[in-house]
């Protein structure tokens, strides 16, 4: 009689972490994924305690701009609207509500190609947590900031003398569709940060993409004395949108299908950038 001896296969040992992973997170339950969520924001959050240089986006990004075009443009921009400076300064602090989201989302995307370069993402993918969780902590975290920054810009438009015509709950309501809107733009960021090889290049293809978003749109000025093709791009600019809601709700002004377009905005790109950017983070190598 002969004895066969079998001899294991041997295994790519991180084949076979992944695969325990994926396992793992396929068992991972709600309560335990909040938690998860919950311990990594407290991550970023200490993060921003020991390096306070990293709010000063959102401490003074605000500031400059109301002061830079309030005191630049308000007067010419204020006339065309038929008013003064005053008038363009009701103006211009809803459509920088829309802004907001765009220039925050851009630090995400550098601090998470930062984080990968660093090899903090490696060890949070050997963890046995839902991939889904690293990144929408990020998100939370950046939603904070940008709610900072909105609560320093509408400080600076009442120093100032703006005048809300509308209701505290209008204003509660164009904060909120802002943060919505800002958390789907967020998803575009974290993509592009997982994509590109550095953050100077994330940095730069953020800015390649905000500037005509932004200039393009009806944030700093009335749309009406553009070109007939600047215009049809503004009526379907996401911003444009989202800053004429925000002047809806705020003023007290027609809201329109503007509030609409914005949600409807925000439910496509974070229903098709989101599940893109976890795949593309389990896959990073």
């Amino acid at each position: 009689m002969s004895t066969t001896t079998l001899t294991p296969t041997p295994t790519d040992p991180a084949t076979t972490a992944r695969a325990t992973d994926l396992h793992d997170e396929g068992r991972i339950g709600l309560r335990n994924n909040l938690r998860h969520i919950g311990a990594l924001v407290r991550r970023n959050l200490l993060q921003i305690k020991k390096d306070p240089e990293s709010m000063f986006d959102a401490l003074l990004m605000p500031v400059i701009f109301v002061l830079l075009f309030v005191y630049v443009f308000g007067g010419s921009v204020g006339s065309s609207l038929g008013g003064d400076r005053q008038d363009y300064l009701n103006y211009l602090i809803p459509g920088l509500m829309a802004m907001m989201g765009m220039n925050i989302a851009m630090a995400v995307g550098s601090g998470v190609n930062d984080d990968f370069r660093k090899g903090v993402m490696d060890r949070f993918r050997t963890m046995p947590i839902a991939r889904s969780s690293v990144l929408i902590a990020k998100i939370v975290v950046e939603l904070g900031r940008m709610m900072v920054a909105t609560l320093i810009l509408l400080g600076m438009g009442f120093a100032l003398g703006l005048e809300l015509h509308g209701s505290v709950l209008g204003l509660v309501g164009a904060i909120a569709l802002a943060a919505a809107f800002g958390a789907a733009i967020m998803w575009i960021f974290i993509l592009l940060g997982l994509t590109m090889k550095t953050a100077q290049a994330v940095q730069g293809m953020g800015m390649i993409v905000m500037m005509p978003l932004q200039f393009g749109s009806s944030i700093f000025a009335p749309t009406q004395t553009m070109p007939g093709w600047l215009q049809t791009f503004t009526d379907y600019n996401p911003l444009s949108n989202l800053a004429d809601s925000a002047r809806g709700l705020m003023m007290g002004g027609p809201l329109g299908h503007s509030v609409w377009l914005t949600l409807g905005w925000t439910v496509v790109i974070t229903a098709v950038m989101a599940p893109l950017a976890v795949s593309k983070f389990r896959k990073k190598s």
